[in-house]
């Protein structure tokens, strides 16, 4: 089955993407309307994170979000077949002789990121540094439960030579690289909820307490990494710009959570600049504070 739906979606994403544009505003209908995939959950979630907002201009937000999130969709299929010239000019980056510049310093790079605007075309980081011979790139990802699924993502994600590094393998991902004589550069998605207690915060984010990620911190303090965050925008439909803001180049030297408080921080903002490209069907706010955090 994997075969077959991996063919189809090949072939699909030969058409150009104005065509798949024309899918995305057909999709849309049925996913909103129809189906209303997950609009109790975006509801609640754009209720709770802009209480300021009246209903009309959260609804607004709301199937703007749904608009875009069908473009994603097809557009992530393009990443099967679109060019190395064709991705290059729709996705640009900003401040990369920042990345360059601690890579020459013999640094490691440790990206934040969040689940706004297109994020798996960050992926085609590797065409811009791929000169540097020692580098070695990555995203770090949770296994999708629908095994068909995350097979075809895995293919859509190392397109531009990339690793997939499941969340439970990063440590070891990261002692092969040292081996290897390599430095890293290795995004982080880090604003899903945590699974479990351990390694995780409590923060104010979006006016809600929100339980996070701590993973990404102490990778970056233990392995003297720089820290980047991804500042994306949407230049217009198909066409994006991600700007790369340095954190900080000695991690180490900072205080517990501060990393974290940082990287939520810059996502905040980005989020309210723009809010319909974050991934607002994502039930991010499940997991209520206990006793103990």
């Amino acid at each position: 089955m994997y075969h077959v739906i991996s063919k189809i979606c090949f072939l699909f994403s030969l058409l150009p993407l104005r065509a798949l544009y024309c899918f995305s505003d057909i999709l849309y209908f049925p996913l909103y309307y129809c189906i209303r995939y997950r609009r109790k959950i975006v509801r609640k979630n754009l209720l709770n994170a802009f209480p300021e907002k009246d209903l009309k201009t959260l609804i607004g937000i709301e199937k703007k979000f749904y608009s875009f999130f069908c473009d994603y969709i097809v557009e992530t299929i393009k990443l099967l077949s679109i060019s190395e010239k064709n991705i290059r000019n729709r996705m640009t980056f900003e401040c990369m002789d920042e990345v360059i510049k601690e890579t020459e310093n013999d640094k490691s790079c440790v990206l934040y990121l969040g689940h706004y605007c297109n994020w798996e075309w960050i992926t085609s980081i590797p065409l811009y540094l791929s000169f540097n011979s020692r580098l070695a790139f990555g995203q770090v990802y949770q296994p999708l439960q629908n095994k068909l699924f995350d097979k075809l993502f895995l293919k859509v994600r190392k397109r531009f030579n990339s690793q997939n590094i499941p969340r439970k393998n990063i440590l070891r991902s990261i002692v092969d690289f040292k081996q290897a004589n390599k430095q890293f550069v290795i995004g982080f998605i880090s604003d899903q909820t945590p699974q479990g207690h351990s390694d995780c915060c409590w923060i104010d984010f979006l006016n809600q307490d929100t339980c996070v990620f701590l993973g990404t911190e102490h990778i970056a303090h233990k392995t003297r990494s720089a820290v980047f965050y991804l500042d994306i925008t949407k230049i217009k439909r198909g066409y994006y710009n991600c700007k790369f803001v340095l954190l900080s180049s000695e991690p180490q030297k900072l205080p517990e959570y501060k990393l974290t408080n940082m990287y939520f921080q810059h996502l905040e903002k980005t989020i309210q600049r723009n809010p319909s490209y974050w991934l607002w069907s994502h039930n991010r706010w499940k997991r209520p504070r206990t006793v103990n955090h």
